[in-house]
């Protein structure tokens, strides 16, 4: 029975598995993984030095506060990469956004366009209206 059991608890993991739900979360995992590298890097490279020298060439992952210790080994309060973390957090987040509403904006402008076009009659609806139209033209 063991056999049995762990058989149908390998049928039961792959049907868990290739399940299109589970498959299509860890695409989108990667996906927005590889995003996330993508806004880090905008956000690093392209925004920050920009914004570093407008504020003095102040590099916010340099500061730090020296505490001294009784046992003479210094500790850093490396506060200025927290502040760097929030910077990056608020600047992606607005990226998100962004992203997000324009994405909502043609999602909008597409069901409109669809909204707009009315389906075309059904075959049967023809036939009827050519019958109606016949008779109303035979009774003339």
């Amino acid at each position: 029975m063991i056999n049995g059991v762990q058989m149908s608890l390998i049928a039961e993991f792959r049907e868990f598995a290739l399940k299109g739900n589970v498959v299509d979360l860890a695409v989108g995992v990667i996906v927005g993984a590889a995003f996330g590298k993508i806004v880090d890097s905008l956000v690093k490279n392209v925004l920050m030095p920009p914004i570093g020298y407008m504020i003095g060439g102040v590099n916010f992952a340099d500061l730090a506060i020296n505490m001294p210790t009784p046992t003479g080994k210094p500790v850093l309060l490396k506060y200025g990469e927290f502040i760097q973390t929030i910077i990056d957090f608020t600047i992606i987040a607005f990226v998100l956004f962004m992203v997000i509403k324009a994405i909502n904006m043609a999602k909008k402008r597409f069901e409109k366009q669809q909204a707009a076009a009315p389906p075309p009659p059904a075959p049967s609806e023809v036939y009827l209206k050519e019958i109606r139209d016949a008779l109303v033209a035979g009774k003339r």
